[in-house]
């Protein structure tokens, strides 16, 4: 606790810098207009709060990717026809700039992006080392690849940022729904109930790979933090191995990677709590808020 209270105030200033440009969007991608014009789910959504934290929003992404390899047609189907390996930086932006589309950006921006992402995923198609066949249109891969995003998203934030209640989590599960459906997922699941039924539907496909050892480490290595905070991202992505549900994660035989110490997991909580507190004016989700007629900050806790 010590540890924390005394690092945090050295890191945030410059995590707040790093997740400012994370959270910038990218060119061509505005979250401040059509004036007026809402996105799919509003602004006092349980979605907003959860995908405006940086923090949360990385170890939590890193939680969903590694769920999601563990099955090994979605595996093959990302590790064979993606950026990952070359640019695992590059890939985590982009894996985290659709998922601000899918909640900030106003629904017509939101639903051209939904059409390339479907376009592209009809072209991906292949068979596994094992030789199962996939096709990255697969409806049921399609679900888990969003079942376990927005599970890993919802858990890093509650425990690294603040308390969500059972009621808000089954709230949070069904704001997914519209945006699924446009990126033709269907029957995603509605409540954290749903999602754990999927959970154990699952695992039995789940399996270990060198695949996922390899992902880990070139996590902790790929340029994503500066250089003076790359120690702190080897901390990130254990509490990403950390945050898997357990019978996921000894069923990919990944519990060595992911042991925090409790110093460790207080100052993520702290960093966690701070950031939430931070503004990020050029985000999507306060270039949102500003769209709508809101405060830039309106997202910030008081």
């Amino acid at each position: 606790m010590l540890i924390a209270r005394f690092a945090a105030p050295l890191l945030s200033a410059p995590l707040e810098r790093v997740a400012g440009t994370l959270l910038a969007g990218e060119p061509g991608i505005d979250f401040a207009t059509p004036l007026g014009e809402p996105a799919l789910v509003g602004p006092d959504s349980v979605s907003w709060r959860v995908f405006r934290n940086p923090l949360s929003m990385f170890i939590g992404g890193v939680t969903a990717v590694l769920l999601e390899l563990g099955e090994p047609r979605v595996r093959s189907g990302v590790w064979d026809h993606s950026s990952f390996q070359a640019d695992p930086a590059r890939r985590l932006r982009r894996t985290g700039l659709a998922a601000m589309v899918t909640v900030y950006a106003a629904r017509s921006r939101m639903e051209v992006t939904a059409g390339r992402v479907r376009a592209m995923h009809a072209r991906i198609a292949g068979t596994t080392p094992g030789g199962e066949p996939y096709r990255a249109d697969d409806p049921e891969l399609l679900r888990w690849v969003q079942a376990t995003a927005a599970f890993a998203f919802l858990a890093a934030f509650r425990r690294y940022v603040r308390p969500v209640s059972a009621s808000e989590g089954d709230r949070y599960f069904a704001e997914g729904a519209a945006g699924s459906a446009l990126y033709g997922v269907e029957s995603v699941p509605a409540s954290e109930a749903e999602f754990a039924a999927l959970l154990t539907a699952t695992v039995p496909r789940l399996e270990p790979s060198p695949i996922l050892d390899e992902l880990i480490a070139i996590l902790r290595a790929a340029p994503i933090l500066p250089p003076a905070l790359r120690p702190l991202q080897h901390v990130i992505v254990r509490a990403a191995v950390d945050l898997l549900p357990k019978v996921a994660r000894d069923r990919l035989r990944l519990a060595r990677h992911g042991r925090l110490t409790a110093p460790e997991a207080a100052l993520l909580r702290t960093l966690g709590e701070t950031l939430d507190r931070a503004r990020f004016d050029s985000s999507p989700a306060a270039q949102a808020c500003v769209r709508l007629g809101l405060p830039a900050d309106y997202l910030v806790p008081t």
